[in-house]
């Protein structure tokens, strides 16, 4: 999830995977799968650096499957 203001000047999360659009209206505007709308302080460059490091920060930490774990198919032998 990632913090961002309401225009008040409030703090609230959201969770970065829900978000569709992020536009400029000239505020702000988050628009979610789910149509809801969020005006956030936030310009959208800062709000897609902090979707961007949020989800490097879920790929840092996802489990790295083992070789030939998960199902996956070992890749071909070249012949020789």
């Amino acid at each position: 999830m990632i913090e961002l203001s309401r225009l008040d000047g409030s703090k609230f999360y959201i969770n970065a995977i829900h978000i569709e659009t992020v536009e400029a209206t000239p505020d702000t505007v988050i628009t979610l799968f789910s149509g809801k709308k969020f005006v956030v302080r936030e310009k959208p460059a800062q709000v897609v650096g902090e979707v961007v490091a949020y989800q490097r920060e879920i790929a840092a930490t996802a489990p790295v499957p083992l070789p030939g774990a998960g199902g996956h198919a070992e890749p071909p032998t070249p012949a020789r």
